[in-house]
Order: C-alpha cells, then structure tokens, then sequence
C-alpha cells in the first residue's frame, strides 16, 4: 500500500540532491495558472454575473445572489448541532490565548540623541479568507482564518465558500454557523479561482480587498499567483502533508492512524514516515491495511494518497539522519515519535508545525491546540511560516530626528549620496543647512 525508500549505508547527499530523493506530490501550479488566467479576468469584467456564471458550471447550482444573506448565518447558527457548536466555540477559544500573544507593539530605538526610529504595526484594512468546499467541509479553517486576522485588528473581514447545490446554493451550514460565531457577516457564495478573482478586483457586491489567505485546490493557488502584487497572500498552498520521525519507541499504532488521518484529505495527500527502525516501519506497514478498512474514504482518497508517489516509508541510520530527511522535506505537518522526542524538536530548522511525543497527533492542530492550521507545504517550510497575526500586520517606520541629529550623520549622507550618483540626494541634504556641517564624530 505504501513504498519504501531506502537511505541507508551511503552518507546522505546534501540540498536539492537529498529533496530530489524524496517522495513528493506533482502540483504544477503554473500550468493551472494559464487556465485561471481568462476566469480571472472575466469576473474583473463582469463582477457577479461572472461568479453565478461560474457557480453554475463549476457547482452546478444558480445563484440569485452571490452574498449570502444575514438571516441564513443566524439560521445556520440555530440550527447547528449543539456537539459541534461546542466543539467550534473551544476551538475558536484556544485559538484566541495562542494569537492574542502574538499581538505586537511598537518599539522606539534612539539611534543617536535626538534621532529615533519608530517601528509601528498597523493591520492590513481588509482581508478576503477562503474557506474550502468540495469533498469535505472546513469550519476549522474558517476559525483558523478569522481568529488571526481579528487579532491583529482587521477592520474588514469577508469570507468566501463554495456554492453547494445540496443547500440551495449556500456554503455549506456549519460554514456559515462558524461565521456567526465569530462574528463574521460578509459572507460570498464564491469558490476556487472566482473566490480570488472577487476579492482581488472587487465586484458589484464584494469590495476588493487588500490580501487574500486561506487554503484551497490547485485553482485557488494559481490565482493566487496570478494576482501575487496587486493583493498579499498568505501562500500558493499545495497537497496537505505529514512526515513522522519515529524509532522504535514509536507505537505503530498511532503512526499508522496519523498517515491515514492526512491521507483521508485528498488522493494527492503526502504520508511520509522516516525512521531508523525496520521492526517499526514493518509494524506501521501491517497496520495500514486495517486500519484503513475500517475507516471511509477508502478508494477515493486514502489508498490514492498512501500508494501514491508522494507518500513512502523512509529508511535511515539514525535520528542525526533522520532530522535531516525531515528538514530537506519541510513538511506541513511534521510529528516527533521518538525517545527524546523534545530535544530533536529544538534541532528541527524547516516544518510548518512540529508535534511533540504519542499525545500531540496533527489531528490536534487541525482542530483543538490553539496552533494555526494554515500551513506551508510542498516544502515552502524552509522559507515561510504558517498563518498567525502576523500575517495580517504591516511594520512601519517612523524616523524621527532632530536638526542637531541631521547635521551629525549629514556628511556621510551626502558623501554616499554622490557615491551612488544621486547628487539631488545630497542636495536635499544640503538645502537644510549653509553646508558647515559638522564632521561628524
């Protein structure tokens, strides 16, 4: 059901030599780019008769409006099975102690008597969040979308979900219920691409917004990409994925139901366990097979996903060897099964989340630790992080000096002004002064 690589014996290669190694999932963005590329801009010419057009051929429902109207939030929050409120009400409180405490403040630094820089941060003033539709339904992602961007103080939050045919062309209800409970009442039948394209040129009924975040398929992506300068984003997300360090202290038990809980997602998920102990990765591999007969999704998601490419057991010497596997692979999700799990936790450089020990499975962060879920994949680890509040903050400077402060440093202004053949930069300079300036010190 699932491969094995073997890196064993050999000293492991280094850089993109050890990635070109590992198993990974085709997601070739920039050629769905071309396809969004037209999508794109026929709701910039059409606004909302484009996103019904669209709705209706890509979700097979008509849509009257492509706002949903207030009282189908209200209603979708009463009609919420009391479990699942309760359930999203923790989620949405442990994920407001987690981003609370990354609310920045500003912080003034004198350079020089009479010379100080101010960084300030101010949040981005509107934001459209995307929450995915298709085989499964996303209120975690609404939470995880929200309770960032609430937090660092955006003023205008929209959201977008695909229309369902099931309910008459609504998101789907536990969408919207997650909505009202965060208060959030701008809500958009829109999906994929269209969802995108609404928020980065604005429509007769959606007002474009500053940046875009939120996961989604290869079209979301893509016309993230394609619209990467006119708006931010947060990234170009790809396949969901887990890697899982272990040794043979590892229960295969809980290794093999975390690779399935990431396989379940979709047929192009990545499972990947790297460990130094064949007992274990024999003892996973055995306990695939019931596991997954004994669970849904089987033959649409599961079995693609754990046969496909992007999925494989990873054989190596030792944990030295293991760590870096796991950080050539920047994974999404990467879990910690071993005897020091901690300590080789603090030596990871590149995941998107790192989980902790038997007790701290991905399938916690996607719901209930307080972590964000919204996660860097296809390896963009070794260079992004995931959604947080900062993500919605701009840093700005604020400099602030004092005649005696300008007329200190304004010779070496000057001097570099000429070096750099910007003589109007210098004079700019000069023009404050009778130009005897002081030499500094």
């Amino acid at each position: 059901m699932i491969s094995r690589i073997d890196l064993r014996g050999d000293a492991l290669p280094e850089g993109p030599a050890l990635r070109d190694l590992l198993p990974r999932a085709e997601f070739d963005v920039q050629a769905a780019l071309e396809k969004v590329r037209p999508i794109c801009e026929d709701v910039h010419h059409r606004g909302d008769a484009a996103l019904i057009e669209y709705a209706e051929r890509f979700d097979g429902v008509r849509l009257d409006q492509v706002r949903v109207p207030a009282a189908a939030l209200t209603r979708a929050l009463q009609e919420l099975d009391p479990a699942v409120r309760a359930a999203l009400e923790e989620s949405i409180r442990r994920a407001r102690i987690v981003h609370r405490e990354q609310r920045r403040s500003p912080h003034t630094t004198q350079v020089v008597p009479g010379g100080t820089v101010t960084e300030k941060w101010v949040p981005v003033e509107r934001v459209g969040l995307y929450a995915p539709g298709g085989r499964s339904v996303y209120p975690s992602s609404v939470i995880m979308n929200v309770v960032p961007a609430q937090e660092a103080g955006v003023e205008s939050i929209a959201l977008a979900s695909p229309a369902q045919a099931d309910f008459g062309g609504l998101p789907h209800p536990t969408i919207l219920a997650a909505c009202a409970l965060l208060g959030v009442d701008e809500v958009y039948a829109a999906g994929g691409a269209t969802a995108v394209a609404m928020f980065a040129h604005g429509t007769q009924s959606c007002p474009p917004a500053n940046m875009v975040t939120g996961p989604g398929n290869i079209w979301v992506a893509a016309a993230k990409r394609y619209f990467t300068g006119k708006i931010g984003i947060d990234a170009e997300a790809g396949p969901t994925e887990i890697a899982v360090l272990a040794d043979d202290t590892a229960d295969p038990v809980h290794v093999a139901s975390d690779l399935i809980s990431q396989a379940e997602h979709d047929p192009l998920a990545a499972a990947v366990l790297v460990t130094d102990s064949v007992e274990l990765a024999d003892a996973v591999e055995k306990e695939l097979e019931p596991q997954v007969a004994a669970t849904r999704h089987v033959d649409d998601r599961i079995v693609p996903a754990l046969s496909g490419k992007q999925s494989a057991i990873v054989l190596v010497d030792g944990m030295d060897e293991g760590l870096k596997v796991v950080d050539a692979y920047g994974a999404e999700h990467l879990e910690i099964q071993t005897a020091d799990a901690a300590a080789l936790a603090d030596r990871v450089k590149n995941a998107g989340a790192i989980f902790i020990g038997p007790w701290a499975p991905v399938s916690l962060g996607d719901y209930a630790a307080g972590s964000n879920h919204v996660l860097p994949t296809g390896g963009c680890a070794c260079h992004s992080s995931g959604l947080s509040v900062q993500s919605f903050l701009r840093g700005i400077h604020i400099v602030d000096y004092t005649k005696d402060a300008l007329a200190e440093i304004a010779h070496h202004v000057v001097t570099l002004a000429e070096a750099e053949d910007l003589p109007a930069h210098g004079a700019a300079i000069k023009a404050r002064f009778d130009w005897k300036v002081p030499q500094g010190k």
